[in-house]
């Protein structure tokens, strides 16, 4: 039997960085790390379809998005789906920007500084709603919360992993591997007569 894992997500205009990792933090190991692309080069925009639709009227846009949405979903699916065959997943960790809430579309495309904002929830939404449609327990956590909310031994163990397996260990695979640290913490603490303290 499969050992259960986690996989940690975080996302970039147009890709991301998934890493899956298995173990009881800090005691951890990586079974895989990929870059995977969640825009369509097809679609003209895909990329940075709020840039790309900030001159179009209203419909437009909103169909343009639409159609850019589905279609990063589809390839957030794909790559989900390929680690469900492969691993045992119990559950996703997806890196939050600051959680503000976006207002309507037409007040995004009026500012530049908003329009990054919605670019970067574009694409973790991808990852939610493949989440959503596969099944997958998703979990978000701000990116500025997590070195709170992990253990120094967490961290630690984490930034050697790249002496063990070699590059890339980016800043992108150690956050997205922190992440994936919370959901097998939390299945831990599911599993204990005791709760797994963090810290």
């Amino acid at each position: 039997m499969q050992a259960a894992s986690a996989v940690g997500i975080r996302a970039h205009s147009g890709w991301a960085a998934l890493v899956t990792i298995a173990g009881t933090p800090p005691d951890i190991h990586i079974l895989d790390r990929r870059r995977v692309e969640i825009c369509d080069p097809s679609i003209p925009g895909a990329k940075q379809p709020y840039h790309f639709v900030q001159k179009m009227d209203l419909a437009k846009a909103g169909n343009h998005l639409d159609g850019c949405a589905k279609a990063s979903q589809r390839l957030a699916e794909s790559a989900l789906r390929e680690l469900t065959r492969r691993y045992s997943l119990i559950g996703a960790s997806i890196l939050l920007a600051s959680g503000r809430t976006l207002p309507l579309l037409p007040a995004i495309l009026a500012s530049h500084a908003l329009i990054h904002t919605a670019e970067g929830e574009f694409f973790r939404r991808s990852f939610q709603r493949a989440c959503a449609v596969l099944n997958i327990t998703v979990e978000g956590v701000r990116e500025r919360d997590l070195a709170a909310l992990t253990p120094p031994a967490w961290q630690s163990r984490i930034t050697q992993m790249g002496k063990v397996i070699g590059p890339p260990w980016t800043q992108d695979h150690k956050l997205a591997a922190l992440a994936a640290c919370l959901i097998l913490s939390n299945e831990v603490q599911k599993h204990t007569s005791s709760p797994y303290r963090l810290g």
